[in-house]
């Protein structure tokens, strides 16, 4: 299938490595222009020149944090400035700290919200002006299954993902009528670096390997694995392509049939 998703502009946030990375690079591999984004600028830097080689396309490192309140519009201006508008914006960043709720503070649960919801927030409403000029605008806001299925230890992402999922929703019937689509992957286990964290943490308290985390987490997922990056990054693609022009308000779990719920 053509995903028609040649030329387009696409930027994604949090791309220098797992979800955010393999999004971009499915987006490359369809011929997009894409612009990646991450607060390192060297992990940023390797990240754009591998997927230029890997991919052969059009690739633009673009530094900042989206914790920062100034950065949103630096990384929009810094992109369209670049390529010419803006046609796909893909927002995402790295997940709170694991816990349990008496282990955060207010000041834990303040910088939660600007990572995990303030950063989709201010993105969007940066690229709006600018998606508004493209004939074929997309956003898409990665979240976690844990919107529609907690995650224990993880009282944070599980709160505050869902409010990202709540405004994607929002945002898909406020701005629908103007052919704005929103939607939002709910990915699952996935092999990413965030992942290995959070099962290191498991393994920590429970006296385990991380590989016996994994396997034990594996056996509440029908198919028996973690996805790996790149099949959430193909999914990720077509979502924001105009091959998916009818797919508007969706929060699609990528999650291997783990959540349990119809």
């Amino acid at each position: 299938m053509d995903l028609k998703l040649a030329g387009k502009i696409a930027l994604v946030i949090g791309s220098s490595r797992g979800l955010g990375y393999a999004a971009a690079q499915a987006l490359a591999e369809e011929d997009a222009k894409v612009a990646i984004n991450s607060r390192n600028s060297d992990q940023l830097s390797a990240a754009a020149l591998k997927l230029h080689q890997s991919t052969g396309g059009e690739i633009l490192p673009v530094t900042g944090d989206v914790t920062d309140k100034e950065a949103a519009h630096r990384i929009i201006d810094e992109t369209t400035a670049h390529f010419g508008g803006l046609d796909i914006l893909i927002t995402n960043a790295g997940g709170p700290p694991a816990g349990s709720f008496e282990n955060f503070d207010d000041e834990t649960w303040q910088h939660a919200i600007e990572l995990s919801l303030m950063s989709h927030v201010r993105l969007i409403r940066a690229a709006l002006p600018h998606l508004r000029k493209s004939a074929h605008p997309a956003v898409l806001t990665i979240t976690s299954y844990s919107v529609k299925q907690p995650i224990p230890n993880l009282v944070l992402s599980n709160s505050i993902r869902a409010a990202t999922a709540g405004l994607t929703k929002t945002l898909s019937i406020e701005l629908g009528p103007q052919g704005i689509r929103f939607n939002s992957i709910l990915p699952g286990w996935t092999e990413t670096e965030r992942v290995i964290v959070l099962m290191d943490y498991r393994a920590q308290a429970g006296g385990s390997s991380i590989k016996e985390e994994i396997t034990q987490q594996s056996r509440d997922i029908p198919l028996g694995r973690f996805a790996r990056p790149e099949e959430f990054g193909r999914v990720a693609a077509f979502l924001v392509s105009p091959a998916a022009s009818y797919i508007n308000g969706v929060m699609l779990p990528v999650d291997g049939g783990a959540i349990k719920g119809v």
